[in-house]
């Protein structure tokens, strides 16, 4: 089923935000805290720090009316300069595909493409945009090819 999360990013307190979110919301995360070292290097770009291999690669926490709050560190040592008031997505999960790519080139048209459209080692298909306007988009489509 389609769904919209909110996804935020830290520069390295997604941890202890996601800690005092879940306390103050009395909810208890939507599967387990994937780590940055949990995962593979990526292609092109030198190994992960050593001391950024715990921090949160992606966390999910169920608040209000079925809401999900995502969450994920974006360190400088993994080339992004986070800035506090950009740090927010909204998380499209389309049913398809195809609804995945006509939601994308759509709103990337006039934009910035962060991320092309791609598999990702998680299993899902997986992009992100700034939009015209300056919204930020994240698509993570789970069917498959």
């Amino acid at each position: 089923m389609a769904s919209v999360s909110t996804y935020l990013n830290f520069e390295r307190e997604t941890e202890a935000a996601f800690e005092f979110y879940r306390q103050v919301f009395r909810s208890e995360y939507a599967g387990p805290v994937m780590r940055m070292g949990d995962g593979p290097g990526c292609e092109g770009q030198p190994p992960l720090p050593a001391g950024d291999r715990r921090l949160v690669m992606h966390v999910a926490l169920p608040i209000l009316g079925g809401h999900l709050l995502m969450g994920t560190d974006c360190p400088e040592s993994m080339g992004r300069r986070l800035v506090r008031g950009d740090n927010v997505y909204i998380n499209l999960q389309p049913d398809t595909r195809a609804e995945t790519e006509r939601l994308f080139h759509a709103l990337a048209e006039g934009g910035t493409v962060e991320s092309p459209l791609q598999d990702m080692f998680w299993g899902d298909y997986w992009g992100c945009l700034t939009d015209r306007f300056g919204t930020r988009w994240m698509f993570n489509c789970a069917a498959k090819a």
